[in-house]
């Protein structure tokens, strides 16, 4: 059985690219690592708890997984690849998913 290919970092080109408009959005950059941050905030811990699981449900689709931290109504999450140690396309596609559930829920 063939091996899927490890996930590889983002190029300048890409970073280039994919990275503006998430940090329009409010990403940002985490010092020391080669990772995305974000806070969300929602009216209550309901609506947080909503928003994790639907993002956990995708994160198992994806196989991609984010680092995050819940304390009532606040959702921090960090985004990057442990497979290749950074940021991939992987982290991207999650934040733009994450972005619209979000969105969804406020």
């Amino acid at each position: 059985m063939a091996q899927a290919s490890q996930p590889q970092w983002l190029t300048p080109e890409e970073r280039e690219q994919l990275l503006p408009e998430l940090k329009a959005a409010g990403w940002g950059e985490v010092e020391d690592r080669d990772a995305l941050f974000k806070e969300f905030s929602f009216k209550n811990f309901n609506q947080a708890f909503g928003f994790m699981t639907r993002v956990a449900l995708q994160a198992e689709k994806l196989n991609h997984h984010p680092e995050w931290f819940n304390v009532y109504h606040k959702v921090q999450i960090t985004l990057l690849t442990h497979d290749c140690g950074g940021l991939s396309k992987k982290d991207v596609k999650l934040a733009k998913f994450i972005e619209q559930a979000a969105a969804s829920i406020n």
